[in-house]
């Protein structure tokens, strides 16, 4: 019964913690922040996956199997979000010369 209860003392405090690391960052620092995030979202992926590996109980493989399926939906939208916040930043001079190349390639075919 303690370690539930130090458990989710741990986790409300993780919680609590990352809501203020992440309420005070910039807004110039959002695309690095999240491209750093992408890294231990494929971390937690592979301990998903260790921990599926090692289970020795069909509950345990039911978990796991969650587990590793959001693991990899997480790090996947993570980098699909990152990509368009990247995308975000292009210039309007090169979107501009982007489109023109595309028009030309059609044009040619």
């Amino acid at each position: 019964m303690i370690d539930g209860v130090i458990a989710l003392y741990i986790f409300m405090l993780a919680a609590f913690t990352g809501y203020e690391v992440i309420s005070r960052v910039p807004v110039i620092l959002h695309t690095p922040l999240m491209s750093g995030s992408n890294f231990v979202h494929g971390i937690v992926l592979v301990g998903a996956m260790v921990a599926l590996a090692s289970a020795d109980s069909t509950l345990a493989r039911i978990i796991g199997f969650f587990g590793v399926i959001l693991a990899a939906g997480n790090a996947v939208g993570g980098y699909v979000v990152t990509e368009r916040m990247l995308k975000m930043f292009v210039s309007a001079g090169s979107r501009a010369a982007g489109a023109r190349a595309a028009g030309t390639k059609k044009g040619s075919h």
